[in-house]
């Protein structure tokens, strides 16, 4: 890591002779457009095991027995026989425990976790299972955690008693504290006795999660996105809400209500990366469409709900019967109707009253939604023309995102952008995963659009190696830090940007680069991560004009800036420099108050010693921000000198 010092200022002696360089000019008195509090936030898709086995800290796979292959993840010894009239009417399998016959052959079954059920010495882990005795007595089952690999004299680490009792359908619970860390280990089940046990529901969570909630979130993840401090949160995805086919798009309603009762789904990611393929990745909709808005609310985020508009995904299904025909909408526009209602519904409504009961009487206060991810041409706006019709009625208030199609240039997009406007979105989401010159090219990308018609949402985008490296180098945030300079100097028509995807399992994984990698133990933060956090951070409140020769500062010299106030009288200056070398940078601050002079400046650097270098669970601070206050920067009371360092991002906030 290079120096603040070293790398962003110069010694006050050379600063004392110093004029040349590149003159940027920030105009004090010419406060523009208000940066939208959206303006920088999240994209939440369950790929690359996002949600199930990641955000999501369910520790058990395929808990209700309801994958295609009933018992995929678990095996079964003994006695063990699957069941399908079970207590949950959407979640029927449950498997049957019986004695054995002999003394010394055991039933049971146990689950091998996401990539291995993974518990630390000495914290707390939470059991619970849904069962019943199928005889007249109690029925015993021994819950371990077990590390099958270990060279200890007991493969056991923790360990505890379940008795259930005859009749009807009960939930258990059970605290295991291992005695050892375990990275691959799996969660046992032994029938103990001479009575038969039904169990369903199999379930463990770590006690530490986000917030203390029960059946939450995983803690460290979640707190890395409230760290973002994200004015925005899109979800559920992408592709998902579309599925590989109609039946197994994301429905919200399945996702609500008890746990034990919300449905699988068909990840529509298991299917379509053969190169890396995980035929086990399913949804058990623990983390639904409740779990989002309460996840929005927890980080100060606005959500952003994405619906279904009647197309299963237009790349996997060509043919117009594998799309929902034009006359037979009302269902997916209803869905969308009683969602506002379940966001937003006081507690007499039908919906309302749904979200009270799961804990939340208040409404969330949603304002956003977005109706289709990445349709196009006539299917789409024919389609999506009556879903705006409809929310416009009911409720007017509610702002409509409509998308661009899958790239941001060509056909699609140059046809879906017109005819967005005349349907009536108030938003449009463009997408763009594209090499490192696109994205320096594209810094001005913002700076001709119409100002008349919808506004920008930048709803997936990440820098992609033109070499084919597509992981998660300092170089490739470089290149997104100098985008989003556009985004910020063009906020009047950009209000919302979110780097996609967002989180991503070593082991797990599908797509990449991503924001965020995790493993069962611990997770990284990106250069982009970083690149979010000091845009988010440092949003500002209205852009300030910032120019080098009268034009924008974006490519002169390597350079790119944008400029912001920061609501408390000072200034916030963003400047990438994607060159090998040092630029020498003068900062006027013209049109300052008389009475007004520059103070301090207090600098953020991410830079890197190697281009190519990455953060890594084994080295998560190998690119990282640095803060110092810059004491002989201000060399006029309206100027500040800084050298900025090859291949940097700063953020100098100036008083």
């Amino acid at each position: 890591m290079k120096s603040i010092i070293a790398a962003s200022i110069m010694s006050a002696c050379a600063l004392a002779g110093w004029g040349a360089g590149n003159d940027i000019t920030v105009r004090a008195d010419r406060a523009g457009a208000v940066v939208q509090p959206t303006m920088y936030g999240l994209f939440f898709e369950d790929i690359n095991f996002a949600a199930d086995g990641g955000l999501y800290a369910e520790m058990v796979k395929n808990r209700s027995f309801e994958f295609p292959q009933h018992l995929q993840g678990w095996r079964a010894f003994g006695n063990v026989e699957l069941r399908s009239d079970g207590p949950f009417e959407r979640n029927p399998h449950y498997v049957r425990l019986s004695p054995s016959g002999h003394a010394h052959k055991h039933t049971g079954v146990d689950n091998e976790g996401f990539f291995g059920v993974s518990v630390r010495r000495g914290e707390e882990y939470r059991f619970s299972v849904w069962a019943r005795s199928a005889t007249a007595d109690t029925a015993r089952m021994r819950v371990e955690l077990i590390d099958p690999s270990t060279s200890r004299r007991t493969q056991v680490v923790a360990s505890a008693a379940v008795a259930a009792a005859p009749g009807e359908w009960r939930c258990y619970e059970a605290v295991l504290t291992p005695d050892a860390t375990v990275a691959k280990g799996r969660l046992r089940i032994f029938l103990e006795g001479s009575a038969t046990a039904d169990i369903e529901h199999v379930s463990l969570f770590p006690a530490d999660t986000w917030k203390g909630r029960r059946g939450g979130l995983r803690r460290d993840l979640a707190q890395k996105l409230a760290d973002l401090h994200p004015g925005l949160l899109r979800f559920p995805g992408g592709c998902i809400v579309e599925g590989t086919d109609l039946p197994t798009r994301y429905q919200w309603k399945n996702t609500v209500g008890p746990v034990e009762n919300r449905p699988l789904n068909e990840n529509r990611w298991h299917y379509t990366f053969t190169n890396r393929f995980f035929p086990d990745y399913y949804q058990s909709y623990g983390l639904g469409f409740y779990e989002y808005f309460l996840l929005a609310e927890d980080i100060g985020a606005e959500p952003l709900p994405v619906m279904n508009v009647g197309l299963s995904c237009q790349y996997q299904n060509e043919a117009d019967s594998a799309h929902v025909p034009l006359d037979s909408l009302q269902p997916y526009i209803d869905d969308v109707l009683d969602l506002i209602e379940f966001a937003n519904g006081d507690t007499s409504t039908r919906w309302g009253a749904l979200r009270a009961s799961m804990g939340h009487p208040a409404p969330f206060g949603l304002k956003y939604v977005a109706i289709g991810n990445e349709q196009w041409s006539e299917p789409y706006t024919q389609r999506l023309a009556p879903f705006v019709k409809a929310v416009r009625e009911r409720y007017p208030d509610i702002r409509i995102v409509g998308s661009s199609g899958p790239d941001p240039e060509g056909d699609k997009f140059d046809y879906l952008w017109p005819e967005m406007a005349r349907i009536g979105a108030d938003l449009v989401d463009e997408h763009y995963y594209r090499n490192e010159e696109w994205f320096l090219r594209n810094a001005t990308r913002y700076d001709g659009y119409d100002r008349r018609g919808p506004a920008v949402f930048a709803g997936e985008y990440a820098c992609h190696g033109a070499d084919g490296r597509n992981y998660n180098h300092f170089n490739a945030a470089l290149m997104e830090a100098a985008l989003m300079t556009g985004l910020e100097r063009n906020a009047d028509i950009v209000h919302m940007a979110t780097y996609a995807p967002l989180l991503a399992h070593t082991e797990g994984w599908q797509w990449r680069p991503d924001m965020i990698w995790f493993d069962n133990f611990g997770s990284v933060a990106t250069s982009s991560y970083y690149v979010q956090q000091l845009f988010a951070c440092n949003r500002g409140e209205r852009v300030l004009p910032a120019t080098m020769d009268g034009k924008p500062v974006a490519g002169q010299n390597g350079l790119y800036a944008s400029a912001v106030t920061d609501g408390d009288g000072g200034f916030i200056v963003k400047i990438v420099n994607t060159g090998d070398t040092p630029q020498h940078v003068n900062l006027t601050f013209a049109g300052l108050k008389k009475k007004r002079a520059l103070e301090t400046v207090v600098a953020t650097v991410l830079s890197a010693d190697d281009p190519l270098d990455e953060n890594t669970l084994d080295n998560p601070a190998r690119v990282v921000p640095e803060t110092e206050t810059l004491s002989a920067a201000i060399t006029e009371r309206d100027a500040v000198a800084l050298e900025v360092a090859p291949h940097s991002f700063g953020v100098y906030h100036v008083r």
